[in-house]
């Protein structure tokens, strides 16, 4: 699985809309079980804008919706998004909650919560076989509480895996092995992805058993780092190619208020768990592009003798040629849903974050700031709108 690809550049500048100024756009997609039809909402939002990706990398569900995206034609995509999502989430007599209020909305998200635990979540998981809470927990047995063969019928419904793997859209998706404690990105620029890698992506424990890949066990990438992002800024095997547009879309929201229940508390503890740590990130990569910078200012005052030698070439190679900014989309609706939010996979809450998603989006391309690279002297910008007025 494992096996090397090539895969051809492609030049987009002219089909992507407001992106038109980058040379490449890259969607970001962050973990958080069902809060992710969030980023069905606002990726239908951006392709609606003319924007489409030439990278895709996410961890766990983040990994899902990544596949959908880039397993798909253009115009099949939020369609296919929307079609996974209403398979595995469950119909509520009303289509909204505006009729009730708070007080049963918080009892009836716990409850439909309570029932994705105990019955599983049709097309994703269902309860194992055996379950460990019937077997001393010291004693060999079963490793997770559920089985999550479904989802590779899903996938296989949802993605053409032949597309992905020969496709225009670069694909990476983030795991953790679990004998080594490393993070792993399968990317379809070194790998030929199939289900496995996706699954893998998403086998959160002790929910979720590991998948086996070449032999290896892997966990869900959320385990070690919740977002790609620093897969994308600092990791990736020919990674940013160019100035990069980057639409990082979170499911947790950092920023919150204080807890007033247990419940809210329980809830509060996961947004700042898996929660993005963007400023971390962001502020290595302009260490290294002021770094960069400074490497093509000493190459620039080098004699032409000087220039060919080897080495002064190949530290030139690492000189900052490109910019990036990050448009930052947080699923900051979700913080009154308290601890079951990542698990409470009813369709009228699936519809609240997929509309978050779409509103959030539609915000962000209200704003022009973002359509050009930053000046070459701040290498990198992060731009969160939620608070903002339209420039």
């Amino acid at each position: 699985m494992h096996t090397q690809v090539t895969k051809p550049k492609r030049d987009t500048r002219d089909t992507r809309g407001p992106a038109t100024a980058y040379d490449q756009t890259v969607l970001v997609l962050q973990g958080g079980g069902a809060l992710g039809s969030y980023q069905g909402g606002a990726y239908e939002r951006l392709q609606a804008h003319g924007i489409e990706p030439d990278w895709v990398a996410g961890v766990s569900i983040g990994a899902i919706n990544a596949a959908i995206i880039a397993g798909n034609p253009p115009e099949q995509r939020a369609a296919k998004l929307k079609s996974f999502w209403t398979q595995i989430t469950a119909a509520f007599p009303s289509d909204s909650f505006s009729d009730l209020n708070p007080w049963l909305k918080a009892g009836f998200r716990q409850w439909s919560g309570y029932m994705s635990a105990i019955n599983g979540v049709p097309g994703f998981f269902r309860p194992a076989a055996v379950s460990p809470f019937f077997a001393p927990w010291s004693m060999p047995s079963e490793t997770s509480f559920y089985d999550i063969s479904p989802l590779r019928e899903t996938l296989i419904r949802h993605v053409d895996f032949d597309r992905l793997n020969t496709g225009d859209i670069r694909l990476s998706v983030g795991a953790v092995n679990v004998l080594t404690g490393n993070s792993v990105y399968f990317d379809t620029h070194t790998t030929t992805i199939a289900p496995e890698h996706i699954m893998a992506s998403g086998a959160l424990p002790p929910g979720f058993p590991a998948v086996m890949i070449d032999g290896e066990p892997y966990w869900d990438g959320g385990v070690v780092s919740n977002t790609p992002l620093t897969y994308v800024l600092h990791e990736a095997p020919a990674g940013l190619d160019g100035d990069t547009l980057v639409f990082q879309m979170d499911l947790f929201s950092a920023r919150g208020e204080m807890p007033k229940t247990l419940d809210e508390v329980y809830g509060r503890v996961k947004d700042i768990t898996y929660s993005s740590r963007t400023r971390l990130n962001t502020d290595a990569f302009l260490e290294r592009y002021r770094l960069r910078q400074a490497i093509r200012a000493m190459y620039d005052h080098l004699p032409p003798e000087a220039r060919e030698d080897p080495a002064i070439a190949r530290c030139y190679a690492r000189a900052a040629h490109f910019r990036v900014s990050i448009v930052h989309l947080i699923n900051s609706e979700s913080g009154d849903h308290g601890q079951s939010k990542d698990y409470e996979f009813s369709r009228v809450t699936m519809n609240e974050h997929w509309a978050a998603g779409g509103a959030d989006a539609e915000r962000a391309m209200t704003h022009r700031v973002w359509r050009e690279p930053p000046p070459e002297k701040d290498g990198i910008r992060v731009y969160d709108f939620k608070h903002m007025s339209a420039d």
